[in-house]
């Protein structure tokens, strides 16, 4: 029953007798009509929830509008299928480097010009210099301008880039010029160092990056010179171009080439190539002979020092009274193996046990052999030009673990024809491109005569077909074909200038991206292909993604 001094609703906190308060609790009949987030008080806590996420949605919203209105995106180069620098009334050489100097994620062009004046300009008078002098050139790879140049004494012997590759000099680029050295940076052209020639030395490419010698944690360069009696190295400072210990006399006889070598645990060898063959030499041996102390922290091979004679020290490679060419292939991170061309044979020997892996016999070898992978084996296969004859060669694709013939095709051999290269896909083979004529109803041995020359595309996929490109008759002084990007933008680079190398007359540097050729090219069969169209063939060439792996 209800009493009067009850509590009601309306008043729930009126106080009783005791004078202690109490709390009004709902009827039954109230309490089951409301919810239980009612009764408990937490409808207010839907609003809160509201404000929090349209507060979380406008944050959100302004990061977006952020990262795509006000921070700019990275935007990629773009660049022009072919472009053509012509310079009149100049001079270059036969040197083409492939480099990033110009800080966008593409390849740049590093030539020599001789001239009077340089594209920026930049004058060899207002440089102190006489005049016509040497111009180091730097061009973007994306457009063909100019980065930089770089006016240097006349008259040019050499240049060598790359040498600042995983290495901390600074520098990139070491050029020999009248009787001078000059470290070049690729990045702005500048000149690091510029020294004298080492007295009665008379150095030869290539140059060999060696590691820091005299503690100032630059690592230094050797330049290695050989005349009728001797061969001698001397070591030059990467700092400051100074030289560093005494020249060293590493072989009593004259020396045809020379290569640095490094074997998998970190050991440096001279390879010398001789008239008996091809030896190495330890470089701890030459350092500690250049002066005292120079030898520690150099590496011993322990495998090549057992070969190695206690007199000399020269560990014999490969003996043969007729080696032309060395040439190192496979990954640098391991032992090189050793491509080996002599007056009737190409060898491959092993990098690291120093053993001959094969061998494959052939008469007379034009130019340097190249590499690429005909085959999905993973190993580099060997791309040999050999002379048959009456104007004519032979293409020839060697299998780099057997030293088979994979593939071969006969060409007229064209004067001034530019060695093979080749370009990896991501299909894991290789796009093969090399010169000459293929012989015909219509053309003869007269045609080399004439200087007619082509340009060929191989696909391994399509092997009895070739691509045919009709190409610039001009002399080709140096000719590289590479990516441009990391990954893509395959283009090849051509040098044309006067037949005389120095001679003055009009230089043409050019570039053209590897498929721009293919709507326009000849599709020639060249044995029992399948049953694709020529469409099918240039299709599958448009198709192609190449790597630089």
């Amino acid at each position: 029953m209800e009493t009067t001094d009850r509590t009601t609703e309306g008043d729930p906190l009126k106080s009783g007798e005791d004078g202690v308060e109490t709390i009004a609790v709902p009827p039954a009949t109230e309490l089951k009509g409301k919810s239980c987030k009612e009764v408990l008080g937490f409808s207010k806590l839907t609003h809160w929830r509201t404000a929090v996420f349209f507060l979380s949605l406008f944050l959100c919203l302004t990061i977006v509008f952020a990262f795509s209105f006000v921070i700019p995106c990275p935007v990629r180069p773009q660049y022009q299928t072919s472009w053509n620098r012509t310079f009149l009334e100049a001079a270059t050489y036969d040197f083409v480097a492939i480099e990033n100097t110009g800080k966008d994620k593409v390849m740049d062009v590093l030539f020599i010009l001789k001239n009077a004046d340089g594209s920026k300009n930049e004058t060899c008078d207002a440089s102190g210099l006489p005049s016509p002098c040497v111009f180091v050139v730097a061009v973007d790879g994306t457009d063909g301008h100019t980065l930089w140049e770089s006016a240097l004494q006349p008259e040019f012997h050499w240049a060598q880039c790359g040498l600042d590759e995983q290495t901390d000099m600074g520098w990139d680029c070491l050029l020999s010029h009248s009787d001078q050295l000059s470290a070049i940076d690729k990045l702005s052209g500048e000149v690091k160092w510029n020294q004298s020639q080492p007295t009665g030395l008379s150095s030869t490419v290539p140059v060999l990056s060696v590691p820091d010698l005299d503690g100032d944690q630059v690592s230094d360069v050797a330049l290695v010179a050989s005349d009728n009696t001797q061969t001698q190295l001397v070591f030059l400072s990467g700092k400051t171009g100074v030289q560093i210990g005494s020249t060293v006399v590493v072989d009593s006889t004259d020396t045809t080439n020379h290569l640095l070598y490094r074997t998998t645990d970190g050991s440096h060898y001279v390879l010398l190539q001789k008239d008996t063959g091809l030896y190495g030499l330890a470089l701890w041996r030459i350092a500690a002979k250049a002066k005292a102390g120079f030898e520690v922290g150099l590496k011993k091979d322990e495998h090549w020092e057992k070969n190695a004679p206690a007199t000399t020290g020269l560990i014999p490679i490969f003996l043969s009274d007729s080696l032309k060419q060395v040439l190192k292939i496979g990954e640098t991170d391991k032992s090189p193996n050793l491509l080996l061309v002599t007056g009737n044979e190409v060898a491959l020997v092993d990098g690291k046990k120093l053993q001959p892996l094969w061998s494959f016999n052939t008469s007379s070898v034009l130019g340097e052999p190249s590499f690429g992978h005909f085959n999905k084996d993973d190993v580099l296969d060997v791309v040999v030009e050999e002379y048959i004859g009456n104007y004519s060669k032979r293409i020839i694709i060697l299998d780099g673990k057997s030293g088979g013939v994979l593939w071969e095709v006969e060409l007229l051999a064209s004067p001034n024809s530019p060695r093979p290269v080749s370009i990896h896909t991501t299909n894991s083979f290789s796009i093969f491109m090399f010169w000459g004529l293929m012989p015909s109803t219509e053309t003869n041995s007269s045609s080399h005569v004439k200087g007619e020359r082509r340009s060929y595309m191989l696909h391994p996929l399509y092997s009895k077909v070739l691509l045919e490109s009709t190409n610039v008759l001009d002399h080709i002084v140096s000719f590289k074909a590479t990516l441009l990007e990391r990954g893509r933008h395959a283009a090849y680079i051509l040098l044309t200038g006067p037949g005389t190398q120095g001679a003055e007359g009009t230089v043409v540097l050019s570039k053209r991206k590897l498929k721009q050729d293919v709507p326009f090219s000849k599709v020639l069969r060249i044995g029992t292909s399948g049953p694709e169209t020529n469409e099918d063939i240039k299709e599958a060439f448009n198709r192609l993604r190449f790597s630089d792996q």
